[in-house]
């Protein structure tokens, strides 16, 4: 998946009219969440957020360091309690929001986000084509690991993922800017 700058603003459906509060974005690391969501952003004029960043702010540290710092037990409940924030925040304004590649994996997170009614949908893509993403970004990941080690957790994550709302492939040559445009069909937006 490559990233196309710009692209027209597209007004759509207000989130009122569609039913839709908010847009989540899950997958693997590579996925391309916060590049669709902030193509999402564009296209819908919804703010946009990437969870990790929050929690990146609140902590004053990378999330490579708090992994190392704290550990993943540590990361996982400020995600968690980031996340429960985030959706306390909402109201009435509608949002696009990418989440990191195993917070959706956490039951209590994925429960929060249905009870919340919120509309998830997982971006996918194969395995090797994560990893080569992952590996030509200059962005340290905690979890990565090589090539082995890669799979198992995607492997382990997917079924997860797969109980997202709406599932969107993100290989074969699909531009962000296509994919947030299907993600925009796919909920009735347009």
């Amino acid at each position: 998946m490559s990233t196309r700058p710009g692209g027209p603003s597209d007004t759509t459906k207000s989130a009122s009219v569609s039913g839709v509060r908010a847009i989540v974005l899950v997958g693997f690391m590579g996925a391309g969440k916060s590049s669709v969501g902030a193509a999402l952003s564009r296209h819908l004029g919804w703010p946009f957020e990437d969870l990790d960043e929050r929690i990146q702010a609140q902590e004053q540290r990378s999330i490579e360091e708090i992994f190392r710092q704290s550990g993943e037990v540590v990361f996982r409940q400020l995600e968690h309690a980031a996340l429960c924030s985030l959706v306390g925040e909402l109201g009435a304004s509608p949002k696009v929001v990418a989440l990191g590649g195993g917070a959706y994996a956490q039951a209590n997170n994925a429960s929060l986000l249905q009870e919340a009614g919120w509309s998830t949908i997982f971006l996918d893509a194969p395995v090797e084509e994560l990893f080569r993403r992952c590996q030509q970004q200059p962005l340290e990941r905690p979890l990565r690991g090589d090539m082995k080690e890669f799979q198992r957790l995607y492997e382990d994550r997917r079924r997860c993922y797969l109980k997202a709302g709406s599932r969107i492939e993100t290989a074969g040559g699909k531009d962000v800017e296509e994919v947030a445009v299907e993600a925009i069909n796919r909920l009735g937006l347009r």
